[in-house]
């Protein structure tokens, strides 16, 4: 039988082995929520799945917030609200914020998006660099004495510390502990174990001293330069563990923007690496080439990660960027299944990217015990000579650092947001994501592709986007 648009999710869900069906769980809730959204029957249907997702208090708020703005028949404005959490409406109402009708450069509910984003990011440490104490710190909440306290340890001890500790002990009590525990035998975190502490840990990660017996996974390789990169740097080392190298477009699509692709996949297979393409690393539990490789990964890589152009919209604006928000929520949810407890997943970003926030990347880790341990400023990092791509057809003919750039971005402020896989055992609930938005709403978007058009234009381009939406929920990349 040919699957329907309403019934894929349940079919792809039930090809889904039971132990991964929560690291698929929310990519195919995503993709429901979009495929019940047709044309005959989209907007009411949308409306009664939402009414199953808004209760009557936040609807109020909803509401309220939209009349104080005299935006009642914004649909923008409602999709940006909708998808927000409780406290985020209290903050809006409360802080006294009222989007600017005569901002040139942003639309109402787009500055509505941003303000709280920018809300949510001052409650962090930041998108720049941060060493392993800071966030330590930041985890448990510990005060200045405290930072004091470690600064200065050795090597081993301070290990000892930052892996024992669980926010109960006596701090005091647990550096004397550290003290009279013997150094690691036989594990590369124990060598060096009398250097000064700080410094030899933050010279690991950019280093990249990972673990020498484990499999690496790295997506979202565009022209697996990078992989390249990373295979060389751990033959080098001697390291016996595989080096995972995924694309996300198939093998045709990248002989006609990469050249010497095929010379750079021989070159890898002959320093023992895999390769795979049409990968999409918020589906990997569905893909049969990742089958029996559960709770094995012990690195993983994903390099200035980006959820596809939308041409006519900027990358914040809220009708795609959800997206990338989703994006992130999602990958490291489908890690959960694989990675190693201890494992580290690096992200490279900028720190100023307004498509994959930096925030994006540090809640959604956050939301799926990944704990923050460093970040690291990207030309520190010994892996970063490699040949960056924009990762679209943009790249048969131009790509950045041969005269290009991403959008006047900063090297200076590109960063590696590094993360350790730290699992309470708890299960967690459904992971949460940014609501997509309806047919209904995309018709009446007054930006972008949008703008100035008549209503069955828009009603056109309104279909062929939600279409596009679809297909990338499927793992399928559109541009």
């Amino acid at each position: 039988m040919v699957a329907t648009k309403a019934n894929v999710s349940e079919e792809e869900s039930e090809e889904v082995q039971e132990h991964l069906k929560d690291a698929v769980e929310g990519t195919l809730r995503l993709k429901r929520l979009l495929s019940q959204d047709s044309e005959a029957d989209g907007p009411a249907k949308k409306k009664r799945v939402l009414e199953n997702i808004i209760d009557s208090e936040r609807r109020g708020k909803i509401d309220h917030l939209m009349e104080k703005w005299d935006k009642l028949d914004d649909k923008i404005m409602l999709h940006v609200l909708e998808g927000l959490e409780e406290r985020e409406l209290d903050y809006l109402d409360s802080s006294g914020f009222v989007p600017d009708e005569f901002n040139w450069t942003k639309g109402p509910a787009d500055q509505v998006a941003t303000q709280v984003a920018l809300w949510l990011e001052s409650q962090t440490l930041g998108g720049g660099p941060l060493d392993t104490l800071l966030t330590f710190r930041e985890k448990w909440k510990l005060n200045v004495e405290a930072d004091g306290m470690l600064r200065g340890l050795s090597h081993k001890d301070l290990r000892y510390v930052l892996a024992k500790y669980d926010g109960t002990q006596n701090l005091a009590e647990l550096i004397a502990e550290a003290k009279e525990a013997p150094a690691l035998e036989g594990r590369t975190e124990g060598c060096m174990p009398d250097a000064p502490g700080m410094a030899a840990i933050s010279r690991f990660h950019r280093l990249e001293l990972i673990d020498p017996t484990a499999d690496a996974a790295v997506f979202g390789d565009a022209n697996l330069s990078f992989a390249l990169n990373l295979a060389r740097h751990r033959k080098v080392l001697g390291h016996v563990g595989r080096v995972i190298a995924t694309t996300f477009e198939s093998l045709e699509v990248l002989r006609e923007r990469y050249e010497e692709i095929d010379q750079t996949i021989k070159t890898l297979e002959e320093h023992y690496a895999e390769v795979h393409h049409e990968i999409d690393c918020t589906r990997i539990a569905m893909n049969p080439k990742f089958k029996g490789l559960e709770g094995t990964i012990g690195a993983v890589y994903y390099n200035f990660p980006h959820a596809g152009a939308v041409g006519g919209f900027f990358d914040g604006h809220p009708v795609v960027n959800w997206r990338h928000e989703n994006l992130m929520r999602l990958f490291f949810r489908a890690l959960r299944s694989f990675m190693k407890v201890g494992g580290l997943v690096k992200v490279a970003s900028n720190m100023g990217a307004v498509g994959v926030r930096y925030s994006f990347i540090t809640f959604a880790a956050k939301e799926n015990e990944f704990d923050h341990v460093e970040t690291v400023p990207f030309l520190q990092w010994n892996l970063h000579r490699y040949g960056r791509a924009y990762g679209d057809r943009r790249d048969a003919g131009r790509r950045p650092g041969k005269s290009e750039n991403y959008n006047a971005q900063r090297a200076d402020r590109d960063m590696v947001y590094t993360f350790r896989y730290n699992p309470s055992g708890k299960q967690l609930g459904p992971q949460g994501i940014r609501l997509p938005p309806s047919i209904s709403t995309l018709e009446e978007c007054p930006d972008g592709p949008f703008s100035w058009k008549p209503v069955e234009e828009k009603k056109v381009l309104a279909k062929q986007l939600h279409d596009r939406f679809i297909k990338e929920c499927s793992g399928i990349h559109v541009g």
